[in-house]
């Protein structure tokens, strides 16, 4: 006999969270409306069923489940697609967003999803996919900052440790610079200072990258074009 656990979410309004879910690649397998706002929805082995309360408060919401999968990258190349076509963007600051694949301190790495009713549904990768760390310093405080700021919405601790780190290892290469000035431009996104994130996104354009660097660094570059794109003129 197999065991099924289903995480039950809070929202405003159903008809908050379903059009995200579905821009997301999941379908709608039961919805209700009475006695009580209810639906489920369902994306391969992964299901999550919401509960609306009209007086719910998303800032406020505490709600947080873990899905675990072997390839965190291809899946947020999927929901990123689907929230393109479905808004038009990528959410990276607010509520909703969406956070990019990188190393987390301490764990295996993955992404977050926080839904328009504040849920946060961390994508993880098993520990037996993790693959080696990262070299590099940089990397090293990359993954440190992501401990604050991605895993804990700490948003003003990831930068401290990204500003700090930057200034300490002033001399590190450029390419190893680059991931962690694209991570600070994208905090400095989701806390609301647009100024610094153009400031952070020009020296990431200034830097001097050889082609064989700028394939491998191709993620990366293109979350700063993302980024810059979403400042605007």
């Amino acid at each position: 006999m197999s065991e099924t656990v289903i995480p039950l979410l809070p929202c405003r309004q159903l008809d908050d969270v379903l059009p995200f879910y579905r821009a997301l690649g999941f379908d709608v397998t039961y919805r209700q409306e009475r006695p009580n706002p209810y639906a489920a929805v369902r994306r391969g082995g992964v299901e999550l069923h919401f509960f609306g309360v009209p007086e719910f408060d998303p800032e406020q919401s505490m709600g947080s489940v873990v899905v675990v999968v072997p390839d965190t990258g291809a899946l947020h190349a999927a929901f990123a697609s689907g929230l393109r076509a479905a808004f038009g963007k990528v959410p990276v600051s607010g509520i909703p967003r969406m956070t990019r694949p990188r190393r987390v301190q301490g764990t295996p790495g993955g992404f977050v999803v926080v839904d328009p009713g504040g849920n946060w549904v961390r994508i993880s990768r098993r520990k037996e996919d993790a693959g080696e760390p990262e070299e590099g310093r940089l990397a090293r405080v990359v993954a440190a900052a992501a401990r604050q700021a991605d895993a804990r919405g700490d948003v003003a601790a990831g930068v401290k440790v990204l500003e700090t780190g930057l200034a300490r290892h002033a001399d590190a290469p450029a390419a190893q610079r680059l991931p962690a000035l694209v991570y600070l431009a994208e905090l400095r996104v989701r806390a609301g200072d647009r100024e610094a994130a153009a400031a952070l996104l020009a020296e990431v354009a200034a830097l001097d990258l050889t082609a064989a660097e700028r394939e491998a660094l191709a993620d990366d570059l293109a979350a700063a074009t993302d980024l810059t794109a979403g400042l605007g003129p």
